[in-house]
């Protein structure tokens, strides 16, 4: 049996398959237990590598930092792919107040570590390391491993550990203390989860309205005659016309279209567009027009052909040149009206009405190819992973700091992939992800960082937990975790009346923790605490690692 002994103990390529391996197995398949209805989920994985190492079990230390470090960018990279396209929007249209409160939890996250580091007595490698356990961030504890690295290379590979150490420390806690605050919360404040709840649908619905039908009837003298494709400002309004009826005849909508008066228009658009189209056009009528007769159909594209990338519905003249009307297109499960500022994203689908021969055409033109859609760009994921990687190495000086402060590998992808989704395409290449591609990139880089860190710090684990220390790590872990979330709960339900169910998905959302956001969504039996969590994640995300990296730079004389 030496050669079966031989695949876990002696170093080498096959041997670091199999540790890997067996520590992600072991962990995915404990991160599915559930205890109190909570699963550790992937965060398993760092307490099988902890048990693993502490049984004997190592790697190289080369292959252990390049495993660690390539999973890690493989990690945050395909963070900023999911998160990118939507992080402007998220700060700009209803996440301004919410992402407030979530920085507030992360400055005062950094406050109370700093506290436990100066004058509570814990060295910093393990005050990093709880910061980064006790908020459930892992990429906050790789961009601090980055820094102790640039502070003191000689003692880098002894802080990372200790940081490992203090992360498992603190993680449990991290993920059912986010929990507790949100019990603790609805108990002070005798919360009605399910009226908390009907509130904050009632307030995204004003935020962000679905897309509405009016049927309006042609009053204005001034249209008279005039055709819809030159009705001025139409097209800017974000309003599209699938109908017509005049004389009690049906007609598909067309910009050839002349108008007359006491003509019905059958118009979709967002409540606020089509009001504007009233004010233009003249009152609203309750009649129902039919749908067309004969041929017309609707047609829903997905775009997929990279030469309509970046340009809008109006930029391609589909009713000019077809003479199809596009009544929406839908971007992510959101639908939005095809206007000028909307330039279309591979992966939209077009909604469309014609005939079958000009929908027909209308499909050439977006490709509505799924097969090009789950294909993933490779060459432009490489690229992103490159410029990532330079970027994170760039040194940029900082007064009072002993050195410039770097971005890392947890860093410079997480910009740079945000920055490319964001850019799109260019030059013929596409920074689009399949949400599955996405999927695999992500689990797959943070099992192996996990892993990594577990068999790095797994000798030291028990003995650290068991000692005197390790109760009082496990206090200023939870210290970390709850103080930061109560007083923003505090806050925000007494100051800014936040709502409830906004407030569970803010919580863990600045804590970044799937647990956390799951258990919100099953005491409230709905899933809106996701929204809240989305908006708030890309913000908190950078923060996080950025935070990670300033904990050590501020604090590194104490190395």
């Amino acid at each position: 049996m030496s050669w079966f002994t031989q695949l876990f103990l002696a170093h080498g390529a096959a041997q670091a398959v199999v540790v890997l391996g067996l520590a992600v197995v072991l962990g995915l398949a404990l991160g599915q237990v559930r205890v109190c209805g909570i699963r550790l989920g992937v965060g398993g994985v760092l307490f099988s590598g902890l048990a693993l190492g502490h049984f004997g079990l190592s790697l190289e230390h080369e292959v252990l930092e390049y495993a660690r470090e390539f999973g890690l960018i493989l990690f945050v990279y395909s963070i900023g792919m999911q998160v990118g396209p939507g992080f402007a929007d998220s700060l700009r249209r209803r996440g301004f107040r919410l992402n407030a409160v979530a920085t507030l939890i992360v400055l005062l996250g950094v406050a109370v570590t700093v506290c436990f580091a100066v004058y509570g007595g814990i060295p910093l490698p393990y005050a990093v390391g709880l910061f980064s356990g006790g908020t459930t961030n892992t990429p906050s504890l790789a961009a601090a491993s980055q820094a102790f690295k640039e502070v003191s290379p000689a003692l880098a590979e002894q802080a990372v550990g200790q940081a490992g150490l203090g992360y498992a420390v603190a993680y449990p806690f991290g993920i059912f203390g986010i929990i507790l605050v949100m019990l603790l919360i609805r108990a002070l404040f005798r919360i009605d989860p399910a009226e908390e709840l009907r509130q904050m649908q009632e307030q995204a619905l004003a935020l962000s309205p679905p897309l509405a039908t009016m049927t309006l009837e042609v009053a204005n003298p001034n249209l008279e005659g005039l055709t819809l494709g030159s009705v001025p400002g139409l097209a800017e309004m974000g309003v599209a016309i699938s109908r017509t009826m005049l004389a009690g005849q049906v007609s598909a909508a067309a910009p050839g279209t002349v108008l007359r008066a006491g003509m019905l228009l059958h118009a979709v658009g967002r409540p606020a567009d089509l009001e504007k189209l009233r004010v233009l056009v003249g009152p609203r009528s309750e009649t129902d027009l039919p749908q067309v007769p004969g041929p017309v159909a609707i047609g829903r594209f997905v775009v997929s052909r990279k030469a309509v990338l970046g340009r809008s519905v109006p930029e391609l003249a589909l009713s000019q040149r077809y003479g199809v009307t596009v009544t929406r297109v839908t971007r992510a499960g959101t639908e939005l009206a095809p206007g000028p500022e909307l330039p279309l994203h591979m992966g939209d689908t077009v909604q469309c009405v014609g005939q079958p021969e000009q929908l027909a055409a209308v499909e050439a033109v977006l490709g509505n190819s799924a097969k090009e859609l789950e294909h993933p760009q490779v060459l432009p994921i490489f690229l992103g992973i490159l410029l990532g990687t330079v970027v994170g190495a760039i040194p940029v000086a900082l007064p009072g700091l002993p050195s410039g402060i770097k971005l890392g590998v947890a860093g410079g992808p997480l910009l740079v992939s945000i920055l490319l989704s964001r850019l799109h395409h260019f030059g013929g290449m596409v920074w689009y992800m399949p949400a599955s591609a996405n999927l695999i990139l992500r689990e797959v880089g943070i099992c192996l960082f996990l892993a990594c860190v577990g068999l790095k710090a797994g000798d030291r684990f028990i003995g650290a937990v068991t000692s005197g220390d390790g109760l009082y790590w496990m206090f200023a872990g939870a210290c970390i975790t709850f103080i930061p979330l109560l007083v923003a709960g505090l806050i925000g339900r007494i100051f800014l009346k936040c709502n409830y169910a906004s407030m569970c998905g803010l919580f863990a959302g600045s804590m970044t923790d799937p647990p956390a956001l799951a258990f919100a969504g099953q005491m409230l039996g709905s899933d809106a605490p996701a929204a809240v969590y989305a908006t708030v994640y890309p913000l908190v995300m950078i923060l996080r690692i950025l935070a990670g990296q300033l904990l050590v730079l501020l604090l590194a004389s104490g190395l």
